[in-house]
């Protein structure tokens, strides 16, 4: 269940879309919320940053999410906790949010930036593909989603789940059962049975057509008595569509506009699991070019989600830099006076071009002790 939910603030009326939906989830689920702002300094010429313009930035912020809570407070059960960050905003929001154990992100598609042509901001995306945690998704660019102001406007009344008989994919049916019943909202299940695939250069025989024809009848058969069993757990009991289509992706995207669902509700991952990617490719396709707000159920632990290639380099580069600003300054006041060995001086230069060549490492004194010391 969703009990932290974190929500990240820029100060933009963009990113504040999001608050009537946050308002309509945590009325049925009860949940902590915890408001966040991010603040991106400027260096000076010196790169150093000014401790009087932090000073104030900080203050601003911290002003800004209290008013926010403040108001936020009339509609929720508690007033929210603030929390102000300094830094880059998706990093730390991710830091944040995997530190604290939050159960849910709240995001805006887009915020401080202004709307542009792509789906989903830069920071969000980051986010949303690097937190391994569930996330509410509200695109900024529905005239709709502001609400005018009024942050208790927002009551579902027709939602989507799509399911593909998974045990993954039923992990949004307790949410949805209970948002179900907050707002009185239709609950629509739905399963698109996708013709098989068939290799060929000529067209199919007979033959061929039957097979494909008994797959296709066999899995509706199947569908059917799965959501009748699903209704018979659920109450209020919901209603069903089963689609047979050659694109699972389009005839769900076609469903949002003949069902006009103002709410969807998917698992990151369904039937096939595969844990190196965070999403699976309907969720992807979701979050690509849905215009409907979006709930992912993050169905794997964080620890399950392989990272990628260009995570993995980025770890232990960060890994070396901070190993390397711990060090003392022993081996460079040798190395400065001629004292390390020559054998220890080949290992060493062998040791510093292979960080330098493959993490891209710009040679430091302190990244030579740390290399130096990696031979110990």
């Amino acid at each position: 269940m969703l009990n932290k939910v974190l929500v990240p603030l820029d100060g933009s009326p963009l990113a504040t879309c999001v608050i009537p939906h946050l308002v309509a989830i945590t009325r049925a689920t009860d949940a902590q919320i915890t408001l966040l702002r991010v603040t991106e300094m400027s260096n000076d010429q010196s790169g150093r940053i000014n401790p009087v313009e932090w000073h104030l930035s900080k203050v601003e912020a911290q002003t800004y999410l209290d008013e926010i809570a403040e108001r936020l407070g009339q509609f929720t059960d508690q007033k929210p906790d603030t929390q102000v960050l300094q830094g880059p905003a998706a990093e730390r929001i991710i830091e944040y949010a995997q530190k604290h154990s939050y159960d849910l992100i709240v995001l805006s598609t887009h915020g401080q930036s202004g709307l542009n042509g792509w789906n989903v901001s830069s920071v969000a995306m980051k986010v949303i593909n690097r937190a391994g945690l569930s996330i509410l998704l509200v695109p900024a660019y529905r005239p709709d989603m502001g609400l005018e102001g009024n942050w208790g406007a927002v009551h579902y009344e027709h939602i989507l789940a799509p399911l593909d008989g998974s045990q993954r994919a039923e992990c949004v049916l307790p949410i949805a059962a209970s948002l179900t019943q907050q707002y009185q909202a239709e609950l629509l299940l739905a399963h698109v049975v996708v013709r098989p695939e068939m290799i060929q250069r000529m067209p199919l025989t007979s033959e061929d057509t039957t097979l494909a024809d008994q797959v296709v009848e066999r899995n509706q058969i199947q569908a059917t008595k799965y959501f009748e069993q699903l209704q018979n757990r659920l109450s209020p009991a919901p209603r069903t569509r089963i689609i047979v289509s050659d694109h699972l992706t389009s005839e769900l995207h076609k469903l949002l506009e003949q069902e006009e669902i103002d709410l969807v509700l998917v698992s990151a991952h369904g039937n096939s699991g595969q844990n190196q990617w965070p999403y699976g490719s309907v969720v992807t396709s979701f979050i690509t070019h849905s215009a409907v707000p979006l709930l992912i159920l993050q169905d794997l632990p964080l620890y399950e989600i392989q990272p990628t290639e260009a995570e993995r380099a980025t770890s232990v580069k960060q890994q070396v830099l901070r190993k390397s600003n711990g060090h003392n300054e022993n081996y460079c006041e040798r190395e400065q006076n001629g004292q390390a060995s020559g054998q220890a001086g080949q290992s060493l230069q062998s040791v510093f071009t292979n960080i330098k060549k493959n993490y891209g490492i710009r040679e430091t004194p302190k990244v030579r002790a740390y290399a130096y010391t990696a031979l110990l």
